[in-house]
């Protein structure tokens, strides 16, 4: 399997954190050299691990937090 490279260009925020240390975030991050986008993803304390997660452009943000703000709590 191929390496995938990525850089983080700016952390947003965590959203929780593992009881092993891991932290589920939103950051933009560039994937292969790519425009970055928005991920949401767990990360090993260092960053060097992460998990399965979700890329979204901004417009999928943007569309995201309108369905959220919709949402009846």
């Amino acid at each position: 399997m191929a390496d995938i490279k990525f850089e983080i260009k700016e952390t947003i925020g965590a959203l929780s954190e593992s009881a092993k240390g891991w932290k589920k975030e939103l950051n933009l991050i560039s994937w292969n050299d790519k425009e970055p986008k928005y991920d949401i993803r767990e990360w090993s304390p260092d960053h060097t691990k992460m998990g399965k997660g979700v890329t979204l452009t901004k417009e999928e943000l943007e569309n995201l937090r309108e369905v959220l703000e919709g949402l009846n709590w």
